[in-house]
This record gives structure tokens, sequence and C-alpha cells, in this order.
């Protein structure tokens, strides 16, 4: 029965489903029209707070490309590529590659959701090696692995919380930051990865085509794909004019890498030692780019790496903005505090996580972004949250707090099943290429999301904080 629901969903989403791009579009018109009719603010001023916001996510954008291409340069380093090579051994049939998928991609997402592409370099690896596996089941995949990262190193509104000076204290809304340890590291958070791990990947097995109707990556293909590309390090070789000259000797220096590799980890350790595992955006792409020049060798090999993965970042380059925009209708004009407030009205103590998880699931249609979302609606939630709280002592409180944030969290991540701007992460890998689309896959999601948005909702529901 779920093999031929997801089969039908897939192929009616598929006509419905635009280009992430058209989607923004449209969300913006939805938005300005919402902020038009429920708002005092006219025509004139919501274009010009959709300008003013095309700009206030430009440093988050930028911590957003830094993340997705670090993390992909480690992607292409010899060490992950004999990694790949010893997991593949471990899946030999289609059903077999899809759970495989889900697992590994589950525990590359606690590190980060940039290691998306780690997942999607991965899963393409296999689809050449195992036959009969549907490719655009496989991205689906992919993509639901990513569900992990809200509970993982590299949640934003966790790390938001816990980074010093952040808007919530320099607006006076919170009194100091809230430490990991009571967001990341909760029973509720543990619940939540478990509950992934041990469910969402027998559900995609079972939702799993049949091999009889399976279109496989060959059959996708635009062109043929016995050939494959030169590695990182031929490419750096390539860049030699002799290999003796004193730029090729630099360029190709094993102990300059190691030199700023060390110095790097040599921070990261003294941080550590000093603050405990204390992590923030900053902190995690400075993780990732230490690694990766551990990994990769030599500066050249480094720079070839970079350049391959920052041509995955075009969609968050020029897609952030639009989205940034919508953000900024719904800051300026008041329309995000004005839902917020208005799902939160008659909220209490028990109810409000619930309320918290609808607003992150129903903004995130509009702002695809846990850290840009969390600036439009954490301040009310935030206030709401201390106040309903307000009997309880200074750590129950800060306890609640950290609930609500995570709950705004599932609920924005839950709904990145129905939104396709992060598969903007995915594509550039999977769609190289393969004649693939984010309407290709997204019916395949509508199953998932409800058991993801249910789950999560038991879990606020019935757990202690």
């Amino acid at each position: 029965m779920l093999r031929a629901l997801g089969g039908r969903l897939a192929g009616h989403l598929q006509r419905w489903i635009p280009e992430p791009f058209v989607f923004a579009i449209i969300l913006t018109l939805i938005v300005a029209a919402a902020a038009l009719t429920l708002t005092d603010a006219d025509i004139n001023r919501v274009i010009d707070d959709w300008y003013r916001g095309f700009w206030i996510l430009l440093e988050f954008g930028m911590q957003m490309a830094l993340m997705l291409s670090t993390g992909f340069a480690i992607a292409l380093s010899p060490p992950v590529a004999r990694l790949i090579d010893r997991l593949a051994l471990l899946a030999r049939t289609p059903g077999a590659v899809y759970l495989l998928v889900m697992v590994v991609g589950g525990l590359f997402g606690l590190v980060s959701w940039g290691w998306g592409v780690l997942t999607a370099v991965f899963a393409r690896e296999l689809a050449r090696r195992v036959d009969g596996i549907d490719y655009a089941y496989l991205a689906a995949c992919v993509y639901l692995s990513g569900q992990t990262w809200t509970a993982g190193l590299s949640s934003s509104i966790p790390l938001l919380l816990n980074t010093e000076g952040n808007f919530l204290i320099e607006t006076g809304v919170l009194g100091g930051t809230i430490a990991i340890g009571e967001t990341l590291g909760s029973l509720l958070n543990a619940c939540y990865v478990a509950v992934y791990f041990l469910c969402l990947p027998l559900l995609m097995w079972l939702m799993r085509p049949h091999d009889a109707s399976a279109r496989t990556m060959a059959e996708l293909a635009e062109t043929e794909h016995a050939e494959r590309g030169i590695s990182v390090a031929e490419e750096a070789a390539s860049r030699n004019l002799t290999g003796t000259t004193p730029s090729d000797r630099l360029n190709n220096s094993t102990l300059l890498q190691l030199v700023i590799a060390g110095a790097a980890l040599w921070y990261l350790v003294r941080r550590f030692t000093r603050n405990g595992f204390d992590l923030d955006l900053n902190v995690m792409i400075f993780v990732f780019i230490a690694i990766g020049l551990l990994a990769h060798v030599t500066p050249m090999r480094y720079v070839v790496a970079m350049k391959r993965s920052c041509a995955n970042i075009s969609g968050i380059i020029y897609q952030y903005p639009f989205y940034a925009g919508i953000m900024g209708i719904m800051m300026f004009t008041g329309l995000g505090t004005l839902i917020s407030n208005w799902m939160s009205s008659s909220a209490t103590l028990g109810s409000f996580p619930l309320i918290a998880q609808a607003c992150g699931a129903l903004l995130n249609l509009a702002i695809p972004s846990a850290g840009g979302e969390w600036a439009v609606i954490g301040p009310a939630l935030t206030e709401t949250a201390q106040s309903l709280a307000a009997g309880l002592s200074p750590a129950e409180i800060d306890a609640y707090t950290a609930r609500i944030a995570m709950a705004v969290a599932y609920g924005e991540t839950s709904t990145n099943l129905l939104q396709p701007f992060f598969l903007l992460i995915v594509l550039p890998v999977m769609g190289a290429g393969v004649r693939i689309e984010a309407r290709d896959l997204m019916g395949y999601l509508v199953v998932p999301f409800v058991f993801v948005y249910g789950t999560s909702a038991l879990l606020l529901g019935l757990l202690p904080v």
C-alpha cells in the first residue's frame, strides 16, 4: 500500500511542483498579499520592506554558503572517497541502498546540514554500482535523510541561542545564552534522533518503488556516463608549470598546508578546552576548513576542491535574497509577529510547544531558513514562553524556552519536505548529467512529512521538560 501511495503522489505532484525559484516568486506574492490584507501596510511600504529585507541575511547567507562549500570540499577528499568505497560494499540491492543512504545520511546530518552533499555524493556512487535503483526515489532518500540536521551540531536555532550577543540578548528578550545542553543535549532531542533512525529508514524501505518500474540513473542520463572526471589531485597536478618552479613548490607545499591547518586545530583545541564543546555557526565552518585543509594535503588541491564545491552554492546565492525579501515583508510590516501572536494567544504551558511547532512549520514555507525564521518569530515566541513559565525556577524557564526553540526547529525542518528550497544542496550533485528535477521526487516526501510532523508533536506533547 505504501509503495502504491508513494508512486501515486509522486506522479500527481510532478504536475504541480515548480522550480524552487518559481516557488520563491509565488511565495513572495502570497506573503505580500497577506501583509496588504492583514496589516496596515500599503503597497509602497510592502515593496519598500521587501527591498529592505533583501539584504538582511547576507551574513547568514554567507555562513550557509561556506558551510556547504567547505563541507563539500571534505567530500571530495581521498579519505572520504575511500570511506565511500568501503560503505558501498554494504549494499548490493536497491532496497539495501535506500536503507544505507538513510542511515549514513542521517549520521552526516547530525554533523552538519551541509554534509547533505556527502550523502548525495555517496548515493550517486551507489547508483553507479547497483542495478535497479530508482534514481528519483534515491534522491528523495538523500533529501529526507537531512531531517537529522536540526537535531545535530549545525542546528541554527540552538547555535544562535548559544551565541554571545545574539539578537535576543541585544534586544533584552533573553538575559543570556542558552547552552546547547538544554537544546541539542536534551531528552527530547535524543528521542527525536532515535525515532529517525528506528523508523524513517524502514518507512522508506517499505515505500520503495518496484524494481520493474524503477527509472535508473543510466535511463535518466543526458549523456554517456561511462567516463568519470579527473580527480582533484590530477587537476591540481595539471596546473603545474614544470613542478620545480618556486610557484609550483608553494602551490604543492604540504608544509604550508599543515602549518595553517595546525594553527586552526590549535585554536579549536584551546577554545573547546576553555569553553567546553561550545559550537556556533562560525566555529562549525572553521572546523570544516581545518578538516578540509588536512584532507587535501596541499594548497592547490584545496583550491581545486573549493572551486568544484562552490558550483553547488549558486542557488543559495541568488535565491537567499528573495527569501530574505519575504522575511523583510513579514518582519517589517509586522505580519510575522501578528501570525505568531495570533497562534499563541490562547496558549497554555502544555499546549505552547505544539503551537510553536505549527508556527515553525507554517512560516518555513515562506522563510526556509531556521535562523531567518527565528529572527522573525523568535522574539515573540520567547517572550510568550517566559511569560507562561514565569512561576518556574530560572533553570526550568531556560529549559522551557529551549523546548519552544526546538519545537520551532522541528516544525521548520519538517516542512522542508514540502518546500524545495534545500534541494539546492542535493540536486547539483544528484542531477549532474541526469534529467532530474525537484518535481520528480517531492511526491515521495509527503508520507514522510506526515510521519515526521506527527511523531515530533507526540514527543513535544508527552515528554517532560
